[in-house]
C-alpha cells in the first residue's frame, strides 16, 4: 500500500482556539478548496479546507496516525 498524506488543513470551528491543522488526502483537500466540498480528515474529523493550514498547530490525533504510518512503511 503506497499513500502519502502531505495536505494539512484547518477545521470549521465556532471557537477561534480550537483550529488545528488536519492530514487528508491530497486529492481531497485540493477539491474541497476548489469546490468547497467537506474532507475527512485520518482522526475522522470532517471540515472544509479554507485556511493556510501552515499558521495552525497540527491536529495530535492526525499526526499520531501519520507517525504510526511512517514507522510501519520503513
Amino acid at each position: 500500500m503506497s499513500t502519502l498524506l502531505e495536505d494539512r488543513t484547518e477545521t470549521r470551528s465556532t471557537d477561534e482556539d480550537d483550529k488545528v491543522a488536519h492530514y487528508a488526502e491530497s486529492a481531497s483537500v485540493t477539491e474541497g478548496y476548489v469546490l468547497g466540498t467537506p474532507v475527512i480528515a485520518l482522526c475522522g474529523e470532517i471540515f472544509v479546507p479554507s485556511r493556510d493550514p501552515e499558521k495552525l498547530p497540527v491536529c495530535p490525533i492526525c499526526k499520531e496516525i501519520v507517525d504510526a504510518l511512517l514507522l510501519g512503511a520503513d
